[in-house]
């Protein structure tokens, strides 16, 4: 036998990051459940510990997996979107909503420039459209052009994620859901029971299915691969 033989024949090392999988997503599903159950109860303690924990464990997750880094960066944009909104104060809205617009750009950077269908094109434009002017009487004027670029945004990437799949393309209609039950509450429009429940039930909901959608599309994630290695 050769000195060469068993190098060539020689299992690859692990990637040690595989051993934090599973713990961090059933971190991720418990802190769901205890933010959830927590906004239920009406426990602000609760949720203002819990949610901050949401988007680090869902990137971590995503970054053991070996994610493609925008999807990380997306996440991890979430977070910042996450923490700001927690106060009560219009700058800090502002700033919250902005973290999310970052990660909308950041999803945007995943699912790359092929061409979609016109079909769900128009019809997320007319859904958009008709959102807006159903809400935009009853929103504070500062607040009516951002909000407006950021629907922009958020619309522009519910559509694209369907590049990824089904699943992918589910959390991205659950995030325009979650975002347009959130500006309702603002443009004090007619509501669901416990709102806050069903904003962040469709929110975590929409984060993990564009997670496991990019996760498990390896075309998309060679794709991006192969444009940052000819960069």
């Amino acid at each position: 036998m050769s000195a060469a033989g068993p190098l060539t024949n020689a299992t690859p090392f692990p990637d040690r990051r595989e051993r934090f999988v599973r713990p961090l997503l059933i971190a991720f599903l418990a802190v769901c459940a205890a933010d959830l159950v927590a906004v239920l109860a009406g426990s602000g303690l609760a949720h203002l510990v819990a949610k901050p924990l949401l988007m680090p464990l869902l990137a971590g997750y995503a970054a053991a997996r070996r994610g493609p880094r925008p999807l990380i960066a997306a996440l991890l944009c979430g977070w910042v979107g996450d923490t700001f909104l927690l106060a009560d104060a219009d700058a800090a809205f502002l700033i919250g909503m902005g973290g999310f617009a970052a990660g909308h750009l950041c999803y945007l950077r995943l699912f790359g420039r092929a061409r979609g269908a016109l079909l769900p094109a128009i019809l997320y434009a007319v859904v958009l459209a008709a959102f807006l002017a159903l809400i935009w009487g009853g929103l504070p004027a500062g607040l009516r052009l951002p909000l407006a670029g950021y629907s922009l945004l958020l619309t522009a990437m519910a559509y694209r994620s369907r590049v990824l799949g089904r699943c992918a393309a589910a959390g991205g209609a659950l995030f325009l859901l979650s975002d347009a039950l959130i500006a309702t509450g603002i443009a004090d429009r007619p509501q669901l029971p416990a709102p806050d429940f069903w904003v962040m039930l469709t929110y975590v909901a929409a984060q993990l299915l564009l997670t496991v959608g990019a996760l498990g599309a390896p075309t998309a994630r060679e794709a991006y691969r192969e444009r940052r290695t000819s960069i």
